[in-house]
């Protein structure tokens, strides 16, 4: 197993232009959809990364059948009252917090026990802000002080409810949206700006829906128990795996970078608003809409002027997964970086804002931090000689990959533990970064890493 990588050597100068694996939450929701279609569904470019297959094993085991084609994915799905099962029935969702909310929406009609696992880090999330709406429909749902393993006992007399979703979190949205498919009558949720992928999706299969959009909130109305046919899907490329190749380029030196046909929804492109703000050049190419969903090509060059930023609040949402390399380029700016009410960073896969903060501290960068907020003194003449180790970050995927950015872009000796973990949304991440010139040592570890 290779444990963990070295890096000694910053990336060279380069002009490349890569593709980028599917999007993880567009490639979940697929998944969960495809499952409850009529008929065959065919997904192209499926990201086959942990979580995916974890959502793909799931509706296997609730007795819906799939295999992987030359070319892409068939699901065979039974409908709104397909799954089959019998006796109770245990569903591992490993790291994915999107498919273990999301799916619980689609077990709410199920008259058997389900419980829903998770690895370590999952099951200290909360998921009360999942179960607590469920609830309303009619489920009976327990947890373990409001986190994994859940058990969800479905109800036959479903109800329509109303949900006001004030968190900004698409899980949340989704899981009711998911669940109303299965009530009689109008859904009602009013939720706070975040990821509309689901409503893009129920758009495109026809499914019953009305939105009304203000500043800050969606109206969303669905109505229940309408059957939808099974559908073909191409899969855009992920914006938030892109975000380390976006970041990587800016930081490094004389470099130019096409990352080809990516997911630009601009509930996703947080981190571009906020890259440009800091002076960055980045644009959208070839530009296009697929079932609702808006691609491009992304260009993006270095940066030798970085302009520090006061971080607007409203662009959180649409950035949360990629704050982490966002604080890098903080890192390299001229100036004081502001960035407030972040706390839903320390509720993904790892307490990421407290892990992030240890790392900047790690590389010499002066942090100040106020609960949520944080300001971060940027270094432009940054250069790493010393050596560093990153451990203990709970295996996330994300600042593994953040990690090996910044041993790219600033020098230094790095040694970097659980290179595994790429495999939870980004199995070819290696081989992308190593297509740009990056060169990593893999190591296997005997003992803990010290």
């Amino acid at each position: 197993m290779k444990n963990y990588i070295e890096i000694s050597e910053k990336i060279e100068p380069y002009k490349k232009t890569i593709c980028i694996s599917g999007d993880k939450s567009i490639s979940i929701r697929t998944v969960l959809l495809a499952s409850q279609a009529i008929g065959k569904s065919k997904i192209y470019n499926l990201l086959e990364a942990e979580d995916v297959i974890n959502a793909l094993k799931c509706i296997g085991k609730l007795g819906i059948k799939y295999k992987k084609k030359r070319k892409y994915f068939e699901i065979n799905g039974c409908g709104l009252n397909g799954y089959k099962i019998k006796g109770k029935k245990d569903l591992y969702a490993g790291n994915s917090g999107t498919l273990a909310r999301l799916i619980l929406g689609l077990l709410i009609n199920i008259n058997k026990e389900i419980k829903i696992l998770g690895d370590k880090s999952l099951s200290k999330r909360d998921f009360s802000r999942v179960t607590d709406p469920l609830r309303l429909f009619g489920a009976v749902i327990t947890a373990n002080n409001k986190k994994l393993p859940v058990k969800i006992f479905g109800s036959s007399f479903l109800r329509p409810v109303k949900y006001k979703e004030n968190l900004g979190s698409a899980q949340c949205k989704s899981a009711v949206m998911l669940a109303s498919l299965k009530a009689p009558g109008v859904t009602r949720i009013k939720a706070k700006k975040s990821r509309d992928h689901t409503e893009l999706m129920f758009k495109s299969l026809k499914i019953p829906i009305k939105i009304k959009k203000t500043k800050t909130h969606d109206f969303i109305e669905i109505e229940g128990l309408n059957n939808f046919r099974g559908f073909n899907y191409i899969v855009p490329g992920d914006i938030s795996s892109s975000s380390f190749f976006i970041v990587l380029t800016l930081l490094a030196n004389k470099s130019k970078l096409i990352i080809k046909n990516i997911n630009v929804n601009k509930t996703r492109t947080g981190i571009v608003e906020i890259l440009k703000k800091m002076g960055a050049n980045i644009s959208f190419k070839n530009k296009r809409l697929y079932k609702g969903e808006a691609t491009a090509d992304i260009f993006v060059e270095s940066c030798s002027d970085i302009k520090s930023i006061n971080c607007p609040e409203s662009l959180n949402s649409s950035a949360i997964d990629e704050f982490l390399v966002i604080f890098l380029v903080a890192a390299k700016a001229k100036g004081v970086s502001t960035f407030r009410n972040l706390g839903e960073l320390n509720k993904k896969e790892s307490p990421r804002l407290d892990i992030a903060v240890k790392i900047l501290k790690k590389i010499g960068i002066k942090v100040l931090r106020n609960k949520d907020n944080i300001k971060i003194l940027g270094q432009p003449n940054l250069i790493l000689k010393k050596k560093i180790i990153i451990k203990d970050f709970k295996k996330d995927h994300r600042v593994f990959m953040m990690s090996c950015v910044a041993a790219l872009a600033f020098g230094g000796k790095w040694k970097i533990n659980n290179s595994d973990s790429v495999k939870t949304s980004f199995p070819d991440f290696f081989k992308v970064i190593k297509s740009v010139g990056a060169k990593i040592n893999w190591k296997k570890i005997k003992k803990k890493l010290l």
